[in-house]
């Protein structure tokens, strides 16, 4: 059974809190994709992982890289896993399904709090996953920032 996290994005930009949750997750030492809502922002997410913090980055590729299979971090706007990654960050309202979720241990879907679309969005994928017997979990910033879960 995998897991969904939701994250509600409200006093950082989605720019300021990935890096830092990829970086967590990438502490595992288990592969990671990031489903990006375009093909554009791919590109942008990418420069942003390599230049984040001035001490350090987060290895990763694109379509655009060669050997696929072998980045620890794989963005793309598609559904492909070529890293055969256990970890997926959904952002910038791409696409989630219950059955793309099956291909993964654990979900981590953030959006942006602010837009009444990804809010929408949001709503509609938490109940969609309400039938299914995956485990859910719902983090929020509180007022400094810091993700607290809500249940």
């Amino acid at each position: 059974m995998s897991r969904i996290d939701f994250y509600h994005l409200q006093k950082s930009t989605l720019e300021e809190a990935l890096p830092l949750l990829v970086l967590k997750a990438y502490q595992t030492g288990q592969h990671i994709k990031i489903k990006v809502g375009n093909e554009v922002r791919v590109g942008f997410l990418s420069t942003l992982l390599w230049t984040f913090d001035e001490e350090s980055f987060l290895p990763h590729g694109t379509k655009k890289d060669e050997f696929a299979e072998l980045q620890p971090i794989y963005l793309s706007s598609d559904d492909e896993l070529p890293n055969g990654a256990k970890i997926l960050f959904v952002v910038d309202g791409a696409d989630l399904s219950p059955e793309l979720c099956e291909k993964y241990e654990r979900v981590l879907y953030i959006f942006n709090g602010q837009s009444e679309n990804e809010l929408m969005m949001a709503r509609n994928m938490w109940k969609s996953f309400l039938k299914t017997d995956r485990e859910r979990h719902y983090w929020k910033q509180n007022e400094l920032g810091k993700w607290e879960a809500q249940f």
